[in-house]
């Protein structure tokens, strides 16, 4: 499976582009920004965009969906909890001093255990809320990746200061649902560096708060 990781925008949100070879199908995940730059490694690879997933409604996340999906047709999943924070993009963007981007509709809910597949291989969604009430993150068994939006960083975890977040929530949900994953699972955070599953339960400060 082909996967590359671009950071996008002000903030560098780590997308990604995922490909299968033998399709020739893409799932795009969270296209903040810097849209132009994602289609070049789509044509790169040779790709066409099967659905765009967001993991949450953040504007760094969400920010280039409307215009992907108005050059691609691609449909749009995100968790239906974010949908508000979604419509109050406006707002984020004046949060950040910045051009309120363009809206469109969420196509598919995407749903806590819900089966994407790329090719033949399965992507499983996990809600996982805390950052925001429908922060999602995409578990690919045979690739043994996580890509984990902004729930869980290296050393860190998503903060949970602003409107949807709730400290106590991010934290069962990374006990719960992360670190049960096995230890050799690679996991692309939403910024940042790459971290394991087992690096973070030995030596992220932030997970014995439970």
């Amino acid at each position: 499976m082909i996967h590359e990781v671009l950071p996008v925008g002000m903030l560098q949100c780590n997308c990604s582009v995922l490909g299968d070879p033998e399709t020739a199908e893409a799932i795009v995940v969270d296209p903040g920004d810097d849209i132009s730059a994602i289609e070049e490694i789509l044509s790169k690879h040779g790709l066409m965009v099967k659905m765009i997933v967001i993991t949450h409604a953040h504007i760094d996340h969400i920010g280039g969906a409307a215009k992907l999906k108005a050059s691609t047709g691609a449909p749009v999943y995100m968790n239906e909890n974010d949908v508000w924070l979604y419509e109050q993009l406006d707002m984020q963007a004046g949060w950040r001093g910045m051009e309120t981007p363009e809206r469109t509709e969420i196509d598919v809910p995407l749903r806590d255990g819900q089966k994407l597949t790329l090719g033949a291989v399965e992507i499983f969604a996990m809600h996982t809320p805390g950052h925001t009430q429908g922060s999602s993150c995409l578990y690919i068994p045979r690739e043994s990746t996580l890509i984990a939006g902004d729930t869980l960083f290296r050393d860190s975890i998503g903060r949970t200061d602003l409107p949807g977040g709730d400290g106590k929530k991010i934290l069962q949900s990374i006990h719960s649902k992360l670190l049960t994953l096995p230890e050799d699972t690679a996991v692309t955070c939403g910024h940042g560096q790459n971290t394991t599953i087992g690096r973070e339960k030995k030596r992220n400060p932030f997970l014995n708060r439970l």
